[in-house]
C-alpha cells in the first residue's frame, strides 16, 4: 500500500470515528497518531481498518474505535497523569500522550516494551514511559 493509500484509508478511519465519538479531541489525537508506525510491515495495508491486528507474542493493536472508545471515556482534560497496564505496541500510549501531560505505561513481555518505547521515542513523545514489569508485578 502506497502513502496515499495509508493516507485515504486513514482518512476514512478518522470520519468514521467521528460520527461515533463525541470528543471531538479524541478523534483529533487518533488523526496525528500513525497506526502504521505501531505493528509489523505486513499489517501496514491493514493499518487503518477498523479491527485488532496481530502485532505477535498472542497480542494484538487494538481496535481503532475500542481505542477511542475507552479514551474517550477517561474525559482527559490535559493534566493528567495516566497509567495504561498493558502497553501491548504503544499505538494507545501514544493516543493517550496526545491528551494527558503524562502517561506512564507497563508491560510484561520486554520485546513489545522494547519496541513500542523505540517507536514513542521516534514520534517524540516525551511525554509516554514505558516499563517493563514481572507477571507478578503488572
Amino acid at each position: 500500500m502506497t502513502g496515499i493509500d495509508l493516507e485515504k484509508a486513514k482518512a476514512e478511519l478518522i470520519q468514521h470515528l467521528s460520527w461515533e465519538i463525541a470528543d471531538k479531541r479524541v478523534v483529533e489525537a487518533m488523526k496525528r497518531v500513525p497506526r502504521e508506525a505501531f505493528m509489523p510491515q505486513e499489517y501496514y495495508h491493514a493499518a487503518y481498518e477498523d479491527r485488532p491486528l496481530s502485532i505477535g507474542f498472542g497480542q494484538t493493536i487494538s481496535q481503532p474505535f475500542i481505542v477511542a472508545l475507552m479514551i474517550q471515556a477517561l474525559e482527559l482534560k490535559g493534566d493528567e497523569k495516566v497509567l495504561e497496564l498493558g502497553t501491548g505496541s504503544g499505538y494507545e500510549a501514544a493516543v493517550l500522550a496526545e491528551l494527558a501531560k503524562q502517561v506512564v505505561t507497563v508491560e510484561i513481555i520486554p520485546a513489545l516494551a522494547e519496541s513500542a518505547k523505540r517507536v514513542l521515542e521516534k514520534l517524540g513523545y516525551s511525554n509516554a514511559e514505558v516499563h517493563i514489569a514481572g507477571k507478578t508485578l503488572g
